[in-house]
């Protein structure tokens, strides 16, 4: 009974498999990866690049300073608004389960040339989020070894981490999924703990402070300063996309995928309100964090709660969330840069599209995916504020890249388009991306706001000003290059064709 049993099993499996191939073949592609990666793997890789713990433990006094603790609500409403996106996302991956995320996605919701834009916008970001993640681990790793604070030690640290990530990437799948699931227990672990440690040990406030802005908002109108404090919800609920961006190594991804990214949002947003509701009762004096005088609050609060050898225990915890964060990051961005190249779309396809047939991986792609971020960390010696600069795109570019999907997907939806995936909104299809879209634009707007008057402007509209030059950049690379019009791969095949020559122009694509 047990043999019939596992050859059920075998059977259903295999069906799957072949099901998976005819759909990526149907797509235009025959995939080299294999299908390794569990559903639990995947909501694992989501997880720990949204990365709760380290979204608020690096954004936590910036969010205080600026609204007071009236800011968890702007975690919740992000929450909320970025579930919308999942939902957007969740109908494209269901029918278009293709490696690289919002590429390809938008190949075939719109076009060539906007998916190569949308690619090119989302990649440079994804490199330099890798950057900031490993140099925010620096100051974590520094103390462990022996190192003193500093630029230098900093710079060594975040290389190592960098290092690290890029060899279990080089693994492969099956250690990938591991690393995954080990750093989601890791950082869900830590933030029970820690969070409940807090609120039982660790309590000095009560919960009507939610309500208090203890002055954060000075002489302006409290929405001004609730807008600046909500960014920390802004910045943290991204990472939902890595769950398609490794599609080809999941089986059945069109049910499996959509369910993970929703998974991400709902498990990974309550873990960081928890996680912020232990801080923000915990917090001893708001004045002083709001004054500038306290400007490392989590420290404080843990060096409090767990004493110095205590702390240390949970800044390790933190620092291998670091570590997934970067690994899961760099996963999605290889991914990506291997679909750019495997389409033939951008200088150094060649390289980009060669894969490891002994440990199914893009070996190139991974490597670029390592190289610019060490770039990038390596220029925090030429200039702190340079690197701050640098980053500051990144979070912006990865709402363009996803609001250009969730604008293609409507753009789609308006021109006949209706989802044909396994997971599909229905009615509620147009209501969501409507609303997906309206929080995206509002998003991106609070992101770009000046609010440092008193500086140039070059560094007050630093974000918008970074946010056009990668735009302007890649627009002038297109009318070089025009590396967007290599391949011939299926494109903007989502919306109805009525003309018959446009119908057998796909045909042939697709042949």
């Amino acid at each position: 009974m047990q043999e019939n049993q596992n050859n059920t099993i075998g059977e259903s499996v295999s069906e799957h498999h072949d099901s998976d191939a005819a759909q990526l073949a149907a797509l235009g592609y025959k995939s080299e990866f294999r299908r390794d990666m569990s559903p639990w793997a995947n909501f694992s890789l989501g997880f720990t690049y949204l990365s709760p713990v380290v979204g608020v433990y690096t954004l936590f006094a910036y969010a205080i300073a600026q609204g007071g603790p009236p800011m968890i609500w702007g975690l919740i409403i992000c929450g909320i608004g970025q579930l919308l996106v999942a939902l957007v996302f969740s109908e494209v991956v269901a029918e278009f389960p293709v490696a690289g995320g919002v590429y390809p996605w938008a190949r075939r919701l719109w076009g060539r040339k906007f998916a190569w834009m949308t690619g090119w916008v989302y990649l440079i970001a994804l490199f330099v989020t890798i950057g900031s993640v490993v140099y925010g681990a620096g100051p974590f790793l520094a103390p462990i070894l022996g190192f003193d604070i500093s630029v230098n030690s900093t710079i060594i640290c975040a290389l190592i981490i960098l290092v690290i990530s890029t060899i279990i990437n080089f693994l492969g799948t099956k250690v990938l999924a591991a690393a995954a699931i080990i750093g989601f227990t890791a950082e869900i672990i830590g933030a029970l703990a820690v969070g409940f440690w807090l609120i039982f040990t660790e309590r000095h406030q009560n919960l009507s402070i939610l309500f208090h802005s203890f002055g954060s908002e000075g002489s302006h109108s409290y929405f001004y300063a609730f807008a600046a404090a909500s960014l920390i919800g802004t910045f943290l609920y991204f990472g939902f996309e890595a769950c398609g961006d490794v599609a080809e190594e999941v089986p059945n991804p069109g049910d499996l995928i959509p369910k993970a990214m929703r998974r991400t949002i709902y498990i990974g947003g309550a873990a960081a309100v928890f996680v912020s509701l232990a801080l923000v009762l915990s917090v001893t004096d708001y004045a002083a964090i709001i004054a500038g005088e306290d400007v490392a609050p989590v420290d404080t609060i843990l060096t409090n709660a767990f004493g110095t050898v205590g702390s240390k225990v949970v800044m390790g915890i933190v620092l291998i969330s670091f570590l997934s964060c970067a690994i899961s990051l760099q996963a999605a961005a290889s991914r990506l840069a291997y679909s750019y190249g495997r389409d033939d779309m951008i200088i150094g396809s060649r390289l980009l599209k060669k894969f490891s047939s002994a440990r199914h991986i893009p070996p190139y792609a991974l490597l670029l995916s390592a190289i610019i971020p060490a770039i990038i960390v390596l220029g925090s010696k030429v200039s702190e504020d340079a690197l701050t600069k640098i980053i500051s795109f990144a979070s912006l570019g990865i709402y363009i890249g996803f609001q250009m999907v969730v604008f293609a997907a409507l753009r789609a939806r308006l021109k006949g388009w209706k989802p044909s995936g396994k997971y599909q909104l229905g009615k509620w299809g147009l209501p969501v991306n409507i609303g997906a879209l309206a929080y995206g634009i509002i998003a991106m707007i609070n992101m770009c706001w000046p609010r440092t008057p008193d500086a140039p402007w070059y560094d007050n509209y630093i974000v918008l000003v970074s946010g056009v030059v990668v735009i302007g950049l890649g627009l002038l690379y297109m009318m070089i290059h025009r590396s967007y019009g290599h391949s011939n791969v299926p494109y903007d095949v989502a919306i109805p064709k009525n003309d018959i020559s446009h119908q057998d122009k796909h045909q042939e694509i697709s042949k």
